[in-house]
């Protein structure tokens, strides 16, 4: 199984909710893993979900081949301490 481990920086336009930081990690079981990590500001009115679908999408246009991959871990946290 091959397992890929980055850190990716999406940009949006800052906003008021702050900078969030994330952590997804797709699977294709026995085939493939994925797990990559970063900061996401997100868009004034923005939701959990609405993150987690943007940032999935960024992942997957990047390894096109865990399109169809189970969601093995995500993590949205605010990134201040």
């Amino acid at each position: 199984m091959i397992t890929q481990s980055s850190h990716t920086t999406p940009a949006p336009a800052p906003s008021e909710q702050g900078t969030h930081h994330w952590i997804l990690t797709l699977e294709i079981p026995g085939r493939a893993a994925a797990t990559q990590f970063g900061t996401w500001n997100p868009h004034p009115g923005s939701t959990r979900l609405d993150v987690f679908l943007a940032i999935r999408q960024k992942i997957t246009a990047q390894y096109p081949e865990l399109a169809n991959a189970t969601v093995g871990f995500f993590s949205l946290e605010s990134n201040q301490l």
